[in-house]
């Protein structure tokens, strides 16, 4: 198979170089998207086989045969269609003809140097790199967007979490002398406007004015969160809540479950300090919710997906497989838990819980823990014990599920 992939504007006159035009006239087969197609139709050959790229893409390729001319809006290269090509077929021969994207074309409207911004695409996914960059402070960010993540939407999802001393730069159908439209405002009037697709975004800081957030903090005062029933002592404590990250290894994992959020407070502390994790969050007590969700706002943590509901009944089968868990709380069903995490959770992964050593508690926590890490074969490392003022010490206690590696020396 060989692919000629030309990138377009959305200019309805395109100009295309003599090469390229000789690859139009001598083409069979060409495929593109329904807006490509009307932008092309009079330069393709009068028998030529037209193919739409729509969804499901295997349905397109099973159709493809030979040698193909595809239409792709800007570079190919650039979160496009040749990317597509060479996962699905990657012995393809692959010819590439590009022409800007839609973010430099942005960038070049408005003169505004774009070798520092950070690209996400928003197109047919979903929020976390976007997230990553809001939490990361990053200065200039361009966003290729979709019918579900507009410009509205996007403004809207900043103000939310606070992160309101940004400038919106709108492009709507870019490379189109007639349709092409460039608006700069602020987030307030941009999540109450509606806008033409196609489009993208580019956000910049404004330096005069203030962030909701002006810093990312590491380690949030305990009296700052929203709490349930306004018992500040339900929370983990903020000394607590930091060795138990550093317990869990984060910088090296990939997705974290909080098991027993209550206020979120852990979950909000891992999502701000490595914004590259996928959170999930569990949490019995359906009041929680709204303090969780009201805690993530106040301290700018777009991104932890809360489950509400016991985590023994929740479905997680459809999950992304957990590399590090922290376990808040358990209503003495710790070796349950434990057993369903070690079900999903991938090698190598840590679990860390807390045990609270109090005179008057009946169930010795810590001893449920060691048993059944005895049980399910989880190696602990040394327990960590501390106490902060006059409350009761706290012992953190940490184990791991052993790579395969691992268990054939023992084994040995």
């Amino acid at each position: 198979m060989k692919f000629y992939v030309i990138g377009i504007s959305d200019n309805p006159l395109p100009f295309f170089p003599p090469e390229v035009l000789e690859v139009i006239r001598n083409g069979n087969v060409f495929s593109g998207g329904k807006r490509h197609h009307e932008i092309v139709k009079s330069l393709l050959p009068k028998d030529a086989e037209w193919i739409d790229i729509t969804v499901p893409l295997d349905a397109v390729f099973e159709q493809y045969h030979n040698e193909v001319v595809v239409f792709a809006s800007g570079d190919p290269l650039f979160f496009g269609f040749a990317n597509t090509i060479r996962r699905k077929m990657p012995d393809a021969e692959i010819v590439i003809y590009p022409t800007f994207n839609s973010l430099q074309l942005l960038a070049n409207r408005l003169v505004m140097p774009y070798h520092d911004m950070r690209v996400v695409s928003l197109t047919g996914r979903p929020w976390p790199e976007f997230d990553r960059a809001l939490i990361e402070r990053v200065g200039k960010i361009g966003v290729l967007t979709d019918k579900e993540h507009t410009p509205a939407s996007i403004a809207q999802r900043m103000i939310d979490y606070g992160y309101t001393n940004y400038q919106m730069h709108v492009g709507e159908h870019l490379g189109n002398p007639e349709l092409e439209k460039v608006t700069t405002l602020s987030l307030e009037k941009a999540s109450q406007r509606d806008y033409t697709m196609p489009n993208c975004v580019i956000l910049d800081f404004v330096r005069h004015q203030t962030l909701a957030i002006a810093t990312k903090p590491f380690g949030i005062p305990d009296s700052e969160f929203t709490h349930l029933d306004g018992r500040e002592k339900m929370i983990t404590k903020m000394p607590i809540r930091l060795l138990t990250l550093q317990a869990l290894v984060l910088p090296e994992k990939k997705v974290f479950w909080d098991i027993g959020s209550c206020t979120g407070s852990i979950s909000i502390e891992a999502r701000l300090q490595f914004p590259h994790l996928h959170i999930d969050a569990f949490e019995i007590r359906p009041e929680c919710e709204a303090i969780i969700n009201e805690n993530a706002r106040r301290f700018g943590a777009p991104g932890i997906t809360v489950h509400m509901g016991d985590f023994l009944k929740t479905d997680i089968a459809s999950l992304p497989r957990p590399d590090a868990v922290f376990i808040g709380g358990h209503g003495g069903k710790l070796k349950e838990i434990m057993k369903k995490v070690l079900a999903v959770m991938a090698d190598g992964g840590v679990i860390v819980f807390n045990s609270v050593v109090a005179p008057k508690v009946q169930t010795d926590s810590q001893k449920l823990w060691d048993e059944a890490c005895e049980e399910l074969g989880l190696k602990q490392d040394a327990p960590i014990h501390i106490q902060l003022n006059d409350n009761h010490p706290i012992t953190i206690l940490k184990c791991r599920r052993m790579r395969l590696s691992e268990s054939r020396v023992m084994i040995t």
